[in-house]
């Protein structure tokens, strides 16, 4: 399993795939701070500021550097704007099992963006980075994320029960657990 940079962005002619960049900050931190965002990613700093999203375009610089993630900003084709994010992690290097996560902006919701940026990078992961496995994790009351990995041909295997914890809504968390192979159809 491989993971370098593309020698330019993914895309279908409706979104596209490309690394963080920190002209790329504003945008971040001003999706990071909706309500439905940090519904979802529990992890991200409250109140989230422009710092953490210099820190955060940082890090994905150096987990691309150390080949254990691969960090995209998710734009629009038509004018560039930054309408989500969309990353692979690496599980397991010697398996190639990798995990993939994304948000979308509020102005950019129901367009079917995620979905497209989700086919785009998982094809990258399977054909070019070499991933044998690509598993996908979301919380069972997010109906919007559900809908994405069903939407972009990923089956569901299952629900990892209690295997997550949010502090701010003091609950446990239960994972619906997905996955794509490179024998799935396209």
């Amino acid at each position: 399993m491989e993971l370098r940079r593309p020698d330019r962005p993914l895309t279908d002619g409706v979104v596209a795939l490309r690394p963080w960049t920190l002209g790329d900050v504003p945008a971040i931190a001003a999706a990071c701070t909706d309500a439905e965002i940090t519904h979802w990613i529990h992890q991200l700093p409250s109140p989230y500021r422009e710092s953490d999203a210099r820190e955060y375009v940082l890090s994905t610089e150096a987990a691309w550097q150390k080949a254990i993630g691969a960090f995209f900003a998710v734009v629009d084709s038509g004018d560039g704007s930054v309408v989500g994010s969309i990353a692979v992690h690496v599980l397991d290097p010697e398996l190639a099992n990798v995990e993939v996560g994304y948000w979308t902006s509020a102005p950019a919701r129901g367009r079917g963006l995620t979905t497209r940026a989700l086919r785009l990078l998982s094809r990258w992961a399977l054909d070019e980075a070499g991933a044998q496995r690509v598993q996908l994790r979301a919380d069972v009351l997010n109906t919007a994320s559900l809908r994405v990995a069903e939407k972009s041909g990923f089956t569901r295997e299952g629900t990892l029960r209690a295997s997550g914890f949010n502090k701010r809504e003091d609950r446990r968390i239960d994972y619906a657990v997905f996955s794509l192979l490179p024998t799935d159809p396209d």
